[in-house]
């Protein structure tokens, strides 16, 4: 069998591996691996407060997969989706203790949108111009923006914009908050998932539509495969790295509002939680296709909140070194096949 038949079934065969290693570590502590998952199936889908705890879990991870994927159709390993998140979350608090009062929702949650999009957007769009303009490798300088925008948003936060005795912003303009599962139908789950997750599976559709139904988004695709082929062709590469760096820079910062505008209604310290950083994972896991995203958000957030649910069984670390294996899975599997292909 060919490299390129097996490709497809490496995410699936990563999650597999993944899952099994897993569950012989589970073993290892002694516990029964076949509890330990039918717990963790359990605590999550047969309440409606589980099921919410994934859908706000994942409704996060899906615009920091976003974040990774779309710049990641150009060859460009946005790191940086932690700090994106930081600054959009803390302009979107920012703008909304900032609005009347009695700013209606019409005009107030696009603003605050508007304003997290800007300002993850704008710090997505200065690694891009390093690169462009400098050389700088992406990588490197999405890593160090993140610790950046943790000093300035930290030291703003801490100095400037914290409630008093606090590690927290004002509370934002009533206009500015994304209403709750609860509220919006009538439900009895009292957990966090909120109208954003319609706006993310929204921006998702959006994004795929822009990568495989418009121009655009087949000469980013195109930039990626070839640049040079892509030059000759007449297409501004430079441009679309910029164009995707700050993409990917508004993706992260918009799940602002699922953080601010639908759950804390405020900006506080710790409360991205590295998701920037598991965004990462999802993205790899998807192949970064955004519609693959939407499922590799979910497991993510499952093994995210069910390993809390069993915590009392087994430590929650196993989780976080399941989602670590499938991840080194899908960079490995390629390269083992291909070597043991070339062997046979």
């Amino acid at each position: 069998m060919s490299p390129k038949r097996i490709e497809p079934f490496i995410p699936l065969l990563s999650l597999l591996f993944a899952l099994v290693a897993g569950s012989l570590i589970i073993a290892a502590t002694g516990s029964d691996p076949l509890a330990v998952w039918q717990k963790m199936a359990r605590s999550t889908f047969s309440s409606g407060y589980g099921s919410g705890q994934v859908l706000f879990r994942a409704t996060t991870l899906i615009f920091t997969g976003l974040a990774v994927a779309l710049p990641f159709k150009l060859r460009l390993f946005n790191i940086g989706g932690e700090g994106q998140l930081l600054m959009g979350a803390f302009a979107a608090a920012l703008s909304g203790i900032a609005l009347p009062a009695g700013t209606p929702a019409l005009i107030a949650v696009p603003v605050l949108m508007l304003a997290a999009m800007a300002a993850g957007g704008a710090w997505g769009l200065l690694a891009g111009w390093l690169k462009v303009s400098y050389g700088v490798n992406e990588v490197i300088s999405t890593i160090m923006l993140n610790f950046i925008a943790l000093g300035l948003v930290g030291y703003l936060l801490t100095n400037h914009f914290a409630i008093p005795s606090t590690v927290h912003t004002a509370e934002i303009a009533n206009g500015g908050i994304l209403p709750g599962f609860d509220q919006l139908f009538g439900l009895n789950w009292h957990s966090p998932a909120n109208l954003s997750l319609f706006i993310a599976l929204g921006v998702t559709a959006g994004a795929a539509i822009l990568l495989y139904r418009s121009r655009y988004g087949y000469a980013m695709i195109a930039s990626g495969l070839n640049p040079d082929a892509a030059r000759h062709a007449g297409i501004a590469t430079n441009r679309h790295i910029l164009g995707a760096m700050a993409l990917g820079g508004a993706m992260a910062g918009l799940a602002a509002s699922n953080l601010v505008l639908g759950y804390k209604h405020w900006y506080e310290a710790g409360l991205t939680s590295g998701v920037g950083f598991i965004g990462i994972a999802v993205a790899l896991l998807a192949g970064a296709n955004p519609l693959w995203i939407i499922l590799s958000a979910l497991l993510f957030a499952w093994l995210d909140y069910g390993g809390l649910a069993v915590n009392t069984m087994v430590p929650k670390d196993i989780f976080m070194m399941v989602q670590a294996i499938a991840i080194l899975s899908i960079i490995s599997f390629p390269a083992i096949f291909r070597t043991g292909l070339k062997k046979r």
